[in-house]
């Protein structure tokens, strides 16, 4: 998963299974049935029958995910789930027992032919982290807008029962004739009007989202590949076609880096546009699945600012292939979505996926050095700006509950930068050879999708398939609590660590920002109850003000991109002037800008002696 924080609405995977089973279940009806009618939608809400198994004892209970993989949060999926009713093969209806948000215990059911409910979607309630934490993550969740967009995330809308996990699912989705659904999955009926996927057990299912819309979406091929790229826009401003060529250079370039591990024939990446208004996402960022992304971000984002998004995210999500969908635990291949156990290496799930995504682009000539020490000397600093003593396998055990799941964004940081430098310790004992592309390599050969490993082995693993100077980094920074030296790590391939005091950005400080958009007015509103930076002080700029202009240009929610590409541009001391309403009143306020300055890290080449390694690392 990968979520992005955006200014402008302060907002700021993996499959399992549970291999529990019984006698009961072999002889038992080996499908389970679903249909989804989005043709008929009422009040925003879609109508799912599920057509049971054979069931031999005298009760059974139905599940909605309370979480599922990737998204490290208990979001309980159920209680978007309305009427939900029980009939035996009669058509009388059973007695249904809630047991808690997302579990129904079901009586007499060896009688049980179907249940019926309803299904909400979560883009209508979403608030924006900044409100809420119950949010679920926009691309983890779904959207209901008939005859426009159905984003059917499966696990929102399908659920399983106690001990039928293995068993195949036909999901049988009927839709209006112009809307297509975007997905890895097979459709194997012809007509324009339904849709019929199976899979080979439920977590599969979960797995493989589908996204209906208005056909808008290109295909292309890399090394044996395909890759399909679907778009939502709401207004048509962005289509596949659009952003297709940066994708494929992207993608093709992440093939190549990857070499060999690769076991998937069919990838899609699903973009949803949101319009920000009330009753639409706004959670940006993605979520990984084996064959394919779901992607959300904000329609009014310019082109450019698209793409590098897309980049990020997608690039990210994709290199989810090497780990956890190849390389994972137990905890993970044997998922349990109602009382989920997390794995201890979130550092290498989300970590080096992290790290990776950013490597492969300077082994690839996507961005150049500089660039690509300035996103290490970022990671680094907010990773000094978290709990640097808390055991990370600890964390990441523990990261559904607190203090642990305030510290989780960390795994783009220091997860990453955990990453960096076991691969400059490989690097550096191996002269250069190998690096830690090499080892995924290893470990995915060791063990692959249907071979997990235990949580306590891996570090013994790695440490066999390396070196022990690798055991001893693990042992010491990643389970134990001593802050990781990065200068000490970076300086055996000639780049030194140092700080220097840098203009930051006027409406962010890190990933807090200063202003925030009302969905309904439009208007941007500085934030009430937060310490203002001297852009705001030299202005008596306060919270609560709306900036409706500065520099006489008008600013809303459409443009709000426009005025910070324009602060970029600012130089200290420049003439400004604000516009603002300030309660019932409207005044110009005048003054000069007036930057906040921060320490920044910085990575500097300056031991040419260690270029050779150097080029390893970043090259080979």
């Amino acid at each position: 998963m990968k979520r992005i924080f955006l200014v402008l609405t302060a907002s700021m995977v993996l499959w399992g299974c549970n291999t529990t089973s019984s006698t009961t279940q072999v002889t038992a009806k080996k499908e389970v049935q679903v249909a989804i009618n989005l043709t008929d939608i009422k009040d925003d809400k879609v109508m799912v029958t599920v057509n049971a198994p054979t069931i031999l004892t005298n009760e059974i209970t139905y599940h909605i995910p309370k979480t599922v993989p990737g998204t490290y949060s208990e979001d309980n999926y159920g209680r978007y789930i309305d009427d939900l009713k029980a009939y035996d093969q009669k058509g009388n209806l059973l007695d249904v027992k809630k047991l808690d948000d997302n579990s129904w215990s079901i009586s007499k059911a060896t009688t049980l032919s179907k249940i019926t409910y309803l299904v909400n979607d979560t883009f209508d309630t979403e608030k924006g982290t900044q409100f809420g934490q119950d949010d679920i993550f926009s691309p983890a969740g779904s959207n209901i807008d008939a005859g426009k967009n159905i984003l059917l995330n499966t696990h929102c809308f399908v659920g399983y029962f106690t001990n039928f996990m293995t068993i195949p699912y036909q999901v049988t989705v009927s839709h209006p004739a112009d809307m297509w659904g975007a997905t890895s999955m097979t459709d194997t009926d012809e007509s324009t009007t339904l849709d019929v996927f199976t899979t080979e057990r439920y977590a599969e299912l979960v797995e493989n989202p589908i996204m209906y819309s208005k056909p808008d979406h290109t295909s292309f091929t890399v090394d044996g590949m395909e890759i399909n790229i679907a778009v939502y826009s709401p207004t048509g401003k962005v289509t596949a076609e659009s952003i297709t060529p940066e994708m494929k250079t992207m993608m093709t370039a992440q093939k190549h880096f990857l070499g060999k591990i690769n076991a998937t024939k069919k990838y899609s990446v699903l973009l949803y546009l949101s319009t920000m208004t009330d009753t639409d996402a706004k959670g940006f960022g993605a979520l990984e699945h084996p064959t394919a992304t779901t992607v959300v971000l904000p329609e009014i984002m310019p082109k450019e600012e698209l793409v590098k998004s897309m980049m990020d995210v997608v690039s990210h999500e994709f290199f989810h292939i090497v780990t956890p969908l190849t390389i994972h635990s137990k905890e993970i291949q044997y998922f349990d979505y109602n009382n989920p156990k997390m794995s201890e290496h979130l550092w290498m799930y989300e970590g080096v996926t992290e790290y990776f995504a950013n490597l492969f682009q300077i082994n690839q000539g996507l961005i150049s050095e500089e660039d690509f020490y300035g996103r290490l000397s970022d990671q680094i600093a907010h990773a000094n700006a978290m709990n640097d003593t808390m055991s990370f396998t600890t964390m990441s055990k523990n990261v559904l509950v607190e203090p642990y799941k305030a510290q989780y964004i960390n795994v783009y940081q220091k997860g990453s930068l955990i990453g960096m430098c076991i691969d400059l310790i490989i690097r550096e004992k191996s002269n250069g050879e190998r690096g830690i592309l090499d080892l995924m390599h290893k470990l995915s050969t060791e063990y692959g999708v249907s071979k997990p490993f235990n949580d306590e082995d891996l570090f013994a693993k790695i440490t066999s398939l390396t070196y022990p100077e690798v055991g001893e980094f693990l042992k010491k920074y990643v389970a134990g609590t001593t802050p990781i030296p990065y200068g000490e790590f970076l300086s055996k391939v000639g780049v030194k660590q140092s700080s220097e005091k840098v203009a930051g950005n006027v409406f962010l400080k890190g990933q807090t920002p200063y202003i925030t958009v009302n969905p309904e007015t439009k208007e941007i509103m500085v934030l009430p109850e937060i310490e203002l930076n001297p852009f705001f002080t030299a202005l008596d700029l306060k919270g609560g003000d709306i900036i409706v202009a500065i520099n006489d240009k008008p600013y809303s929610l459409e443009n709000i991109y426009d005025m910070i590409g324009e602060s970029q541009k600012w130089k200290e001391d420049d003439a400004i002037t604000v516009k603002i309403k300030r309660g019932d009143k409207t005044q110009t306020l005048t003054g000069k800008v007036k930057f906040p300055y921060e320490d920044k890290e910085t990575l500097t080449v300056t031991d040419p002696s260690k270029s050779e390694l150097k080029n390893a690392w970043l090259k080979n």
